[in-house]
């Protein structure tokens, strides 16, 4: 071969490999979706700062190509969500849309991420059917299901016989009401009322004097994270805690991060959680569904060799397992849904201070509203 052949040949074999090294230098981007103000800024904050540690801990590049996170508040309004969703899908290129601090915001991108095969990863939401709406969303928060259910078992074997429930009038209120009372009834209970209230800015007082005015054992709430505050502080203002009447439900209600300011009014209520701030990990944030969506990123684009294709990526994502800060946890593969350990937690002083102490464990349990319509 001669030099003019050879070096022909050497330009055909690097002409060849540029496209795949370009590929590799091109970030993966993730569009980061959060309530960065409004009401449930307080998630919004906290699912960032997650983000942020695990970057801080395993560093901004991962399969040979680096992460680049792009924040966008919707303040938990759909319309917001799925404008920047759409922005960011068709303006920025990015490969994974992540945060979604409530359902309607998950639901209202939803379509967007089928359309343009992009994964949508749900790291606060927790209705059933959001991973229903979508093949390409996986879910790293939780359901509301996976608390109420052994919630609804634990209230029956610990002498609680009736129960009024009080939800917030949306998706996952419903989805909480609803599992609630199906186990509840299942297992010896009896709800004396369904009581729903507005999602924005409610006032739960004359709500709260219905409920009393029932009797009930406990009452069974359900608010969104960061309005927990307000409803055990109008609990304690009708006297619901002097009147022996409990506070039950998933774990939103005794945010770990509002359960300060909330007064000894709280102690004693029982909730069912996928964490707390009082878990024995070394690392202890309410956030964790930030930090553990992280990582599914960071072992899902080491599995596929740096591909971030969204069909690459969501297939990869299906079966994945590992050790969170809040316990063993697993991507299903059928529903692209978290399976987790639910915490039954109490509210106890230690040290002066509030915390939902876990008291029992119910293992590694698949979304209930799902498995019930296999």
């Amino acid at each position: 071969m001669d030099r003019s052949t050879a070096l022909k040949a050497v330009l055909a074999v690097g002409l060849l490999a540029l496209p795949s090294a370009a590929w590799a230098q091109e970030p993966v981007k993730i569009g980061l979706i959060l309530p960065m103000t409004g009401q449930q800024a307080s998630t919004g904050k906290q699912i960032k700062a997650a983000v942020d540690l695990y970057m801080k801990e395993h560093g901004d590049a991962v399969a040979g190509r680096k992460i680049e996170v792009i924040l966008k508040d919707d303040a938990a309004v759909p319309d917001n969500t799925k404008r920047l969703a759409q922005e960011l899908i068709v303006n920025d290129k990015v490969n994974v849309i992540a945060g979604f601090g409530v359902t309607p915001a998950a639901l209202a991108a939803a379509p967007l991420a089928t359309e343009g095969k992009v994964v949508e990863l749900v790291m606060a939401a927790g209705t059933s059917i959001i991973t229903e709406r979508s093949p390409y969303i996986a879910r790293t928060s939780f359901t509301l299901a996976q608390s109420t259910v052994p919630m609804a078992d634990w209230a029956v074997k610990s002498g609680i016989k009736k129960v009024v429930t009080m939800v917030s009038d949306y998706a996952p209120g419903h989805d909480a009401e609803k599992s609630f009372i199906e186990r509840f009834k299942q297992a010896g209970g009896e709800v004396l009322e369904a009581i729903r209230f507005p999602l924005a800015n409610p006032d739960f007082a004359p709500f709260l004097q219905r409920a009393a005015d029932a009797k009930p054992d406990a009452i069974m709430v359900f608010v969104p994270s960061g309005q927990g505050g307000t409803f055990m502080k109008q609990y304690a203002e009708r006297g619901l805690d002097k009147a022996g009447i409990k506070v039950i439900g998933p774990g939103d209600v005794t945010d770990d991060d509002l359960l300060p300011a909330m007064g000894d009014a709280v102690l004693g209520a029982v909730t069912a959680h996928f964490y707390s701030a009082d878990h024995p990990s070394a690392k202890n944030f309410m956030s964790v569904g930030g930090y553990d969506g992280m990582h599914l990123i960071y072992e899902t684009l080491k599995k596929t060799g740096g591909k971030a294709d969204g069909d690459s990526l969501i297939a990869a994502m299906k079966g994945m397992a590992w050790e969170s800060p809040r316990g063993p946890i697993s991507i299903d593969p059928d529903t692209r849904d978290i399976i987790q350990n639910v915490y039954m937690r109490k509210v106890e002083k230690k040290g002066g201070e509030l915390y939902n102490v876990e008291f029992a464990t119910f293992d590694a349990i698949k979304d209930p509203v799902k498995a019930a319509n296999k």
